[in-house]
């Protein structure tokens, strides 16, 4: 089992659209706290992966609302050992892609909520490579793939978040 804490950012493809009055925005860049756990319990390496990673200060959606992505996913996990200190993480999986919306106009009447939500299905494929630097401690540079079903408030469907993070595993790799 492992555990492990990191950052990162998106990047996304720009998509000519044919909407001549609204041209949705692009979902990229910010600052991305991850978390994820992984268990490797079957024979060959196999095991799962679960992780969630979400925008740490809110972007500006056209000026007139903010927003904050999160994605959520559970992979299968393929975990090949390379060399002594370094491995593979590789993983594809499902997850859920949500936006939070909240409006900058504030609004004084009770019961009155000015958030709202936007949630997808997507898939998710990505990978890294583990080196075992001290004792149980690891680093991983990673990237993930995200394809996320009818993202109509963006751009383009296809997201790629990539970064690193700092784990502990429990067992000796």
């Amino acid at each position: 089992m492992d555990i492990a804490v990191g950052w990162s950012t998106l990047e996304s493809p720009y998509k000519a659209s044919d909407l001549v009055n609204f041209h949705p925005p692009l979902e990229k860049g910010g600052f991305f706290p991850n978390v994820s756990v992984d268990v490797v319990r079957f024979k060959h390496r196999l095991g799962f992966n679960v992780e969630t990673a979400w925008r740490y200060k809110q972007a500006s959606y056209y000026g007139y609302e903010n927003y904050r992505p999160i994605f959520t996913d559970v992979n299968a996990l393929f975990q090949p050992k390379l060399a002594r200190k370094f491995g593979l993480d590789i993983m594809a999986g499902v997850g859920i892609a949500n936006n939070l919306f909240n409006q900058l106009s504030s609004c004084n009447i009770p019961g009155c909520i000015n958030n709202t939500s936007s949630t997808h299905f997507m898939e998710d494929i990505g990978g890294g490579v583990r080196y075992n630097f001290w004792r149980h401690f690891f680093v991983r540079p990673e990237g993930h793939y995200y394809h996320i079903q009818n993202n109509v408030q963006f751009n383009t469907d296809n997201v790629f978040r990539i970064g690193a993070s700092i784990g502990y595993s429990f067992v000796p790799k």
